[in-house]
């Protein structure tokens, strides 16, 4: 059950960049299902977001590497570099 409380807590939290730039909001998180480690992000783009305009994509959904995760607080924090690498 606690596991549950926290999974909540974290959907809808916002998604920035180290520098600061909206990237959008978390709506789930890819889990490998034998280890039980989180491997990507699933965020719903900001529109509006210039990253997003900077990459170009079209999607409205897109996943972001656990790995470039720096920081979760009252947002997550990702490394600018990883954002639209990991389009599967």
């Amino acid at each position: 059950m606690y596991k549950y409380t926290i999974a909540r807590q974290l959907a809808t939290k916002r998604v920035i960049t180290n520098r600061g730039d909206e990237v959008g909001k978390l709506t789930d998180m890819l889990v490998d299902p034998s280890s039980g480690n989180i491997e990507a992000l699933v965020v719903e783009v900001d529109r509006d977001s210039k990253l997003i305009k900077r990459i170009g994509t079209g999607d409205r959904i897109i996943n972001i590497p656990y790995s470039a995760v720096t920081a979760v607080s009252d947002v997550f924090i990702v490394d600018e570099r990883e954002v639209g690498q990991d389009q599967s």
